[in-house]
């Protein structure tokens, strides 16, 4: 069926997965470092202003946040990871409960992992493209703020990562993508709608 982006909702925003709605139906995660542009990202798929809380400050989503699509289908927004300007503690909690949710959460279809172009792979990138790859899941990566860097030089970028990442998930795919420009959302929009069809009819 065709995903109706637009008409995506703010559900629950919970800080734990036990917490989590229902774990029935499909569901999508976006997971990234902090500041790598997932609530951007999420607002250009949506086509919304606003249905993901966006800032200049790393670290801003500090809860695994759900937005309904209906028919039993959500987005899920992660915790961003790396440099969030928050003690440590709460910072190894919030990667605690980040891989609790990749681990246990039988509606997870597939994750969009964002990386910020300008620095792709950072260790906690490649640390995600394992689990990911460990659990079985497929990822699809977003090389956000394309339009931070010349096409020509976005483009090298793109394939280096492309090869440089199957070490780590070889059967991840990858493509650039701005949430300014608008570069990328239909190639986005259809590997979240064919992870979200999967198994639902």
């Amino acid at each position: 069926m065709t995903i109706q982006f637009q008409r995506a909702r703010f559900l629950t925003s919970v800080p734990e997965t036990r917490l989590a709605p229902a774990d029935s139906g499909a569901e999508v995660a976006f997971a990234g470092r902090s500041n790598a542009g997932k609530s951007s990202a999420l607002n250009c798929i949506t086509a919304q202003l606003s249905l993901a809380r966006t800032s200049k400050t790393p670290g801003r989503t500090q809860q695994i946040n759900f937005f309904d699509l209906g028919d039993n289908r959500r987005l899920v927004d992660l915790p961003g990871y790396g440099f969030a300007k928050v003690p440590l503690a709460m910072k190894n909690r919030w990667q605690y409960h980040l891989a609790e949710y990749l681990r246990i959460r039988e509606s997870l279809r597939g994750l969009i992992l964002l990386m910020d172009c300008r620095h792709p792979l950072t260790e906690n990138d490649c640390q995600m493209l394992a689990w990911s790859a460990e659990a079985d899941l497929p990822v699809h990566v977003l090389l956000t703020k394309a339009d931070k860097l010349k096409p020509g030089v976005s483009k090298n970028v793109l394939a280096d990562v492309r090869e440089r990442m199957t070490d780590w998930h070889p059967e991840a795919s990858i493509q650039l993508f701005s949430a300014l420009k608008k570069l990328g959302i239909d190639e986005a929009r259809q590997h979240l709608s064919d992870w979200l069809n999967n198994g639902i009819s």
